[in-house]
């Protein structure tokens, strides 16, 4: 059975130069058909902006390795957290993120789709994404690499097989 990413529009903010002042962006909804559709697309889910193992190795990991990645065929690569597009863009500002897309799943609505929705209640950070990283082709869900121990309220933030060179690797196996 073939598992296809989950229908919803992200709500993102996008630079817009006809929009003056410190905060020239403009909402702009994207459909996951816009993501997804006709193209061969990485993405990685991480519980949360500026934790942790999210800033200091995951999306920098996925960001390095970047061109490595679309030089296998790849079209795009994206990283989704359950927070909102404003958090996000800061982030990435902060991390100096240039080449991996950041997007916010805000009300956790495609990680819920994708059965990816936890708890972390534990850690005060209400529902977030579960750690997972796939190839999306199409649509079709191709490979899945979720971190072991899914559960709501993990004591531990497992990260052994949703990093880039567990994705690069499986692309070049291919």
């Amino acid at each position: 059975m073939k598992l296809s990413v989950p229908e919803i529009v992200f709500k993102t903010r996008v630079r817009d130069e006809s929009v003056s002042g410190d905060n020239p962006f403009i909402w702009k909804d994207v459909s996951s058909s816009e993501i997804f559709s006709n193209r061969k697309v990485v993405v990685f889910a991480l519980p949360g902006a500026f934790t942790p193992t999210c800033s200091s190795t995951h999306v920098p990991g996925y960001e390095s390795q970047y061109d490595e990645l679309i030089q296998q065929g790849i079209d795009e690569v994206y990283c989704l957290s359950v927070n909102d597009a404003f958090s996000m863009y800061q982030w990435g500002k902060q991390l100096e993120v240039s080449k991996v897309q950041l997007l916010p799943d805000g009300n956790g609505d495609f990680s819920r789709g994708m059965g990816m929705l936890v708890k972390k209640d534990n850690l005060g950070f209400g529902m977030r994404s579960w750690r997972y990283s796939m190839l999306v082709e199409n649509g079709e869900v191709i490979q899945l690499f979720s971190e072991a121990g899914k559960v709501d309220n993990c004591g531990s933030d497992p990260f052994e097989c949703s990093d880039a060179n567990t994705m690069l690797d499986y692309l070049k196996s291919r």
